[in-house]
């Protein structure tokens, strides 16, 4: 399992510690919630940009999260059914008031950006957070049914929103004495937020081939809302899910399954294209 934080450093931190001496003495770090990689890649490619060094936080594997060192906080998530997934909702509301902590936001999509990221800064804003900035880079899909449809977006992120995304992170050390900006785009304005319900409905009640199933447990460990339990074969509360796919997509067996889908189409990580135009990060061995 990965670490819970992770320090990255730019290699251009000697050549541009010219340009950067207030913001090396301020702390960054970024609190990040990712499904399939997506998210986890950006949030690398954004800490290896800057001039100095970030703290990645995985909220799912850290426990409470203390941001009282830090000065300057990111927020990062992807789309779950048009707004932010459950778990990152709930980490936003377990934080005591940040007391106006600076703030930017990031959010993955793929097939559609909806309402993710002007919730995200409203989320973001009810913790006491002063928000700075945002940003939306459209990813490969990691919902099977939208994959099934062949609309997978398998090469997202395109240049165009590559070069967006480098003005954004280029941006941000410079964003400290901007004026906040985050409008959301022409795209996200219409398209209304789902239940929070309707992506566990969607998904459906889950199974597990007992032929495939090796009882390894990652399902279990992995599940973000500890939805999954092993007895010894994985089951699966219903009530506690959040449709996010994880156990499905990261099921190293593919013996997870639902009433419409079974052997595929599955997102277990980030593809070979978002490695090579966010980082070149080697795949995931397992």
């Amino acid at each position: 399992m990965r670490r819970a934080r992770r320090r990255l450093t730019s290699a251009s931190n000697t050549t541009n510690s010219g340009n950067c001496r207030r913001e090396c003495r301020i702390h960054w770090a970024i609190c990040y919630f990712s499904g399939a990689g997506n998210t986890r890649l950006a949030c690398e490619y954004i800490a290896s940009r800057l001039p100095f060094s970030v703290d990645l936080i995985d909220i799912t594997v850290s426990g409470a999260v203390d941001l009282s060192g830090y000065d300057v906080v990111g927020l990062a998530t992807y789309t779950e059914f048009s707004s932010i997934p459950r778990l990152f909702e709930a980490f936003l509301d377990s934080l005591p008031d940040q007391a106006g902590k600076r703030v930017f936001c990031v959010k993955t999509f793929g097939m559609v950006s909806a309402m993710t990221l002007p919730d995200l800064a409203s989320g973001a804003k009810r913790a006491g957070f002063e928000v700075l900035s945002g940003h939306s880079l459209r990813a490969p899909e990691s919902w099977p049914p939208m994959i099934a449809r062949r609309l997978g977006f398998a090469s997202q992120p395109g240049p165009s929103a590559m070069r967006r995304f480098e003005r954004f992170v280029d941006a941000l050390p410079h964003s400290l004495d901007a004026r906040p900006s985050l409008r959301p785009s022409f795209v996200t304005r219409p398209i209304p937020r789902s239940p929070r319900t309707k992506a566990r409905d969607d998904m459906g009640l889950k199974s597990v081939d007992a032929g495939l199933c090796t009882q390894c447990g990652r399902c279990a460990r992995e599940c973000p809302y500890r939805a999954i339990r092993l007895e010894p074969l994985p089951v699966f509360d219903q009530e506690s899910c959040y449709g996010c796919w994880r156990c499905y997509n990261r099921c190293p067996q593919h013996a997870i399954y639902t009433p419409r889908f079974r052997g595929g189409p599955f997102y277990s990580q980030p593809s070979e294209h978002a490695r090579q135009v966010l980082g070149n990060v080697p795949a995931d061995p397992s």
